[in-house]
This record gives C-alpha cells, sequence and structure tokens, in this order.
C-alpha cells in the first residue's frame, strides 16, 4: 500500500483535522513569482494564477456586447475602472488584446511571453477571424458569376 494516499491521520483522541486548504493555498501564494505590468503610469501586479471568475468572464465576455461584462473581467485581473481608465487614455482594441494576451501567459509563467510575441499572436488570431458578414443589400449589390449552361441528355449511354 502506497503511503502517500493514506488518508487517515493519527491524532490524539482519534479526530481527524479537516485540510486547511485556506492555509495551503496563502503559504503556497507567497512563494509564487508574480509577474508585473505598467500601462500608463500604473503598475499593475498580475494574480499568481488565473482566477476562475476570470475564465468564467471571458466565456461571458465572448458572446457579449455588453461594456460591463468587459469590465468586470478586467477588474478581476487589474482592478476596478481599468477599462475606463485605459480608454480614456485612446487604447486600441488591438492593444488590449495584445496586453490580455501578454497577461494572460504572463500570469502562469511570469517572463513567459514577450510584448512582441503577445502582438504577434494577436495578429494571427485575428487573421484567423472571418470576415465580417454582408448585409441583406450588399449581397444584392454584387454580381453572381453566371450559370453554366447544361445540355439536356436522354439518359441513354452513347
Amino acid at each position: 500500500m502506497n503511503d502517500d494516499l493514506d488518508l487517515e491521520e493519527d491524532t490524539p483522541g482519534g479526530a481527524q483535522l479537516a485540510a486547511d486548504f485556506d492555509a495551503f493555498f496563502a503559504e503556497e501564494a507567497t512563494t509564487r513569482d508574480r509577474a508585473r505590468i505598467t500601462l500608463y503610469g500604473v503598475e499593475y501586479v498580475l494574480p499568481e494564477s488565473l482566477p476562475l471568475m476570470f475564465t468564467l468572464q471571458m466565456e461571458r465576455v465572448q458572446n457579449s456586447s455588453d461594456p460591463d461584462d468587459v469590465r468586470r473581467m478586467l477588474a478581476i485581473l487589474y482592478g476596478a475602472d481599468v477599462l475606463d481608465t485605459w480608454a480614456e487614455h485612446g487604447m486600441t482594441d488591438r492593444q488590449l488584446g495584445v496586453v490580455l494576451i501578454y497577461s494572460a501567459a504572463n500570469v502562469r509563467r511570469p517572463g513567459a511571453m514577450t510584448m512582441q510575441r503577445a502582438a504577434e499572436l494577436y495578429e494571427q488570431q485575428e487573421a484567423g477571424k472571418a470576415p465580417a458578414p454582408t448585409n441583406r443589400a450588399a449581397r444584392r449589390a454584387t454580381k453572381k458569376p453566371a450559370k453554366k449552361k447544361t445540355t439536356a441528355r436522354s439518359g441513354a449511354r452513347s
């Protein structure tokens, strides 16, 4: 039998102690490196790992056009009101995408990705997106290729 998997702990009086994940995660968090970024003169310290709430919010944002969903997602990593602050500084959607790609990679492993690589990945992601669908008026304005005439066949082999 493997002693590492022995779940029973001998404690005084025979009582089992509850596993204290709060203490374990708190201690673990103090030993992990955390990435830092500076944007518009403000330094942001990224969490030691991606919070579950960020991942859940990211799913919501992909299917939403509500700016409040983006605000909530960004607040989890960078603090409250960053979307408005960054927008006031003239941030573009490209810049936001690069910051998010960079941050997600460096939360997991600080120093894992450069800003240049994040920009390259953003460009690749954008290049792979399907073009926006055209509206009905635009589709009608484009000429359709002429249909190829077919000859009638009797069904008999020649």
